[in-house]
């Protein structure tokens, strides 16, 4: 018995594509030639060279990926490159200046930086610390966050479940306009209130116009995450003839709280690093007040500030200025590292 023996042939329905490491080739090759091409016409800046190196990636790759795929699969390459060396553009900067803040503050990073303030040492000696400030913006930051965010959860919640006509109109709008005015506006409006009322500066002046910064993030990050809630979820409440109020408090915000949160932690990101107002209407002193209401505080944009102000012929303040944005960043990647964690641990549950 014989059997007919077939030979397998090639499908024609796939063309011809470049290898995996076809893309990390035509990169490494575009370094090499950028270098040459920088070395050869003098260009001293690593960004004309990372320039040069990104152009002659997108057109390397465009031109291979034509001559070997065809120019429908090339473009489609060209589009995923660009969205590499958009990434990598973006990247770079904020990896560089993470590298040198770290590499410059780690001088006089240490407990007993963290620990002391800088009481009756002079900026041009070495010594002190950032304690003071710490206090002053963990008081100052903390005080907005009591005062925002209700106020902006609850003005999201008005909005998505009840605003209706002109009023919403008019609270929408004018959130988008607070969204994009400048701290130094939000500063001003609470000095003008200050100097009519005759007060000095103390830190919850600072804090009311922080809040007020921070109000329109956290009314917009809450808006989006109550309309993800499924409708379905609030006429199944209704239908069991719960209240409206009540389908919010115990349906529609438990199912939201992990988007919420991490608004409020975006938000509080957002404020942290802001130094006009703080600049305007706190002041900021090298001694420690733990007393919000009464009398001129410091905070670590502030500080920051002021020793790098300060720093003309010292190394010294300079040093203790790069090791307090070195704490402020680690602070602000904190809670965004928080933010994400409370977002992943409220997140719904999938499966049965």
């Amino acid at each position: 018995m014989s059997h007919a023996v077939t030979e397998k042939r090639p499908s024609t329905l796939r063309g011809a594509r470049l290898p995996k490491w076809g893309p990390w080739a035509i990169a490494a090759g575009s370094v090499v030639v950028a270098i040459g091409i920088g070395l050869a016409a003098g260009l001293d800046s690593k960004v004309q060279w990372g320039l040069i190196a990104a152009i002659l990636f997108l057109l390397g790759t465009f031109g291979i990926a034509a001559r070997i795929e065809g120019r429908r699969q090339a473009k489609d390459r060209i589009a995923t490159s660009l969205v590499w060396v958009a990434f990598l553009i973006a990247v770079v900067p904020l990896a560089s200046l993470v590298w040198v803040t770290v590499a410059r503050g780690v001088k006089v990073f240490n407990v007993y930086f963290l620990t002391h303030s800088m009481g009756v040492v002079a900026d041009s000696e070495t010594g002190g610390g950032i304690y003071h400030a710490i206090i002053g913006t963990l008081e100052q930051v903390g005080l907005a966050t009591l005062i925002a965010a209700p106020i902006g959860v609850l003005t999201a919640v008005y909005l998505v479940e009840y605003g209706r006509g002109k009023l919403s109109a008019a609270i929408t709008f004018f959130v988008d306009v607070m969204t994009g005015i400048p701290s130094i506006v939000a500063g001003l409006f609470i000095l003008s209130l200050m100097l009519m009322f005759d007060m000095q500066p103390f830190g919850f002046a600072g804090s009311l116009a922080l809040a007020i910064l921070m109000m329109p993030v956290v009314v917009r990050s809450t808006e989006e995450m109550l309309k993800l809630v499924p409708n379905e979820l609030r006429e199944a409440s209704l239908a069991l003839g719960v209240p409206k109020w009540r389908t919010i408090l115990k349906v529609v915000l438990p199912t939201s709280i992990g988007g919420i949160t991490t608004g409020i932690m975006l938000a509080i990101a957002r404020i942290t690093g802001e130094t006009a107002p703080v600049l305007l209407l706190v002041w900021g002193t090298n001694f420690i007040n733990t007393n919000p209401f009464e009398g001129a505080q410091a905070s670590l944009p502030l500080y920051i500030y002021q020793q790098y102000a300060n720093s003309a012929g010292s190394n010294a303040a300079y040093d203790r200025a790069w090791a307090a944005a070195l704490a402020l960043i680690a602070f602000v990647m904190i809670l965004n590292l928080v933010a994400r964690g409370i977002a992943r641990w409220k997140a719904p549950k999938t499966g049965r």
